[in-house]
């Protein structure tokens, strides 16, 4: 199934309205829908290689706007509509969740689960859903799934209209690496960050 709905997904593509498709597709991804906008993406960018800008704001903003959906379903709809998706993805037993927030270390731990999860191709719906749940620092969340969807989407919109084709098949097929060095990058600096707010507050 997924692989058929991922055939139809490149096809869009090469639609007219293929922007359109592209900020829809980031939108419920970050929420339900199993397919990640770099599969349109990387098309798009290798047609319109001087619009990889607008195709990498677009993809951002509609992932951002569908997390902050899905925050709100794990917010207020979890019982009703968010156990439902985990069931999709084959995922139960969320409840130990809020103790591991409430536990020590646990804002971080889950800064750095949601940071990975924004960048790399870890179903990032899981961790916008379960972040409402928790009741994870709304702004902390906006913050990081901006930070890490926007950097995954401009970085491969500018490799892909900057180098073509040939960075298209380094790109799929070393994607997971990559995101996860960056995504470890990216985290400690975050970390670093965290702590010189702290003790500069204190």
């Amino acid at each position: 199934m997924f692989k058929d709905l991922y055939f139809k997904t490149i096809k869009l593509a090469g639609h007219k309205s293929s922007k359109f498709f592209l900020g829809i597709m980031s939108f419920i991804e970050s929420f339900i829908f199993p397919i990640p906008p770099d599969v349109l993406i990387i098309p798009m960018t290798i047609a319109k290689k001087n619009e990889w800008v607008k195709i990498a704001l677009i993809a951002t903003i509609g992932s951002v706007l569908g997390a902050c959906l899905g925050y709100l379903i794990g917010y207020v709809f979890f019982n009703e509509i968010g156990v439902k998706i985990f069931e999709l993805y084959s995922v139960d037993n969320t409840s130990f969740l809020k103790d591991k927030m409430s536990s020590e270390g646990g804002t971080i731990a889950w800064i750095t689960l949601l940071a990975i999860a924004g960048f790399s191709p870890i179903p990032f719906k899981l961790l916008t859903i379960t972040s409402g749940f928790v009741e994870f620092n709304l702004i902390y969340f906006i913050v990081i799934s901006l930070i890490t969807r926007g950097s995954r989407f401009f970085i491969i919109a500018f490799l892909v209209g900057n180098f073509g084709s040939a960075m298209k098949k380094i790109i799929e097929k070393k994607l997971l690496k990559f995101s996860l060095i960056f995504s470890a990058v990216l985290i400690t600096f975050a970390y670093l960050i965290y702590k010189f707010l702290i003790n500069f507050m204190n």
